[in-house]
């Protein structure tokens, strides 16, 4: 900036007003050119510089700071989008849900069967309990009716008499 501005100069030209801004009949000719000091120069550079480039410093790491969390923003949203995507396009929530209620219905037919399954074991292992005791009892029936027999047999078979 300062060594553009330290070549600047005006020169008549540069003052002269032109015809669109002033009619023709106001013109005042300017005959001398207008000369001014460099450092006058140097110092309203330095005066302007001096009272913008704090605001456009402050401006500019504004700027920076902004650009960051815009950056770091677009990350997490495409992090998140990504995330939906994966969660559509693998797990249909709807078709989740009503697979879900399907397996629980199979899942409670089941447990019906086998509490009725249960029951039926339960029954039958009674049954098979009375019926072991009933054919026990029988065996012991006959065993005694057998028993009667033989003795009664052996009270029919003739015996020698004593004699007296």
């Amino acid at each position: 900036w300062r060594a553009n501005f330290k070549e600047f100069s005006l020169t008549p030209q540069d003052s002269r007003p032109t015809e669109d801004s002033q009619p023709a009949e106001k013109s005042v000719p300017i005959e001398e050119p207008i000369v001014v000091d460099r450092k006058a120069i140097e110092k309203l550079t330095e005066g302007l510089l001096s009272h913008y480039l704090p605001d456009l410093y402050s401006s500019k790491q504004a700027l920076l700071e902004l650009n960051q969390n815009q950056v770091i923003l677009l990350d997490t949203l495409d992090q998140e989008v990504t995330k939906f995507r994966e969660c559509n396009s693998l797990l249909d929530l709807n078709s989740l849900f009503t697979e879900a209620k399907f397996y629980h219905g199979k899942l409670v037919n089941i447990r019906k069967d086998m509490i009725m399954l249960h029951e039926k074991t339960t029954k039958l292992k009674k049954r098979a309990l009375k019926l072991q005791q009933q054919r026990q009892k029988e065996a012991m029936e006959k065993e005694q009716q057998r028993e009667k027999e033989l003795e009664r047999e052996r009270q029919l078979i003739a015996k020698p008499a004593q004699r007296t």
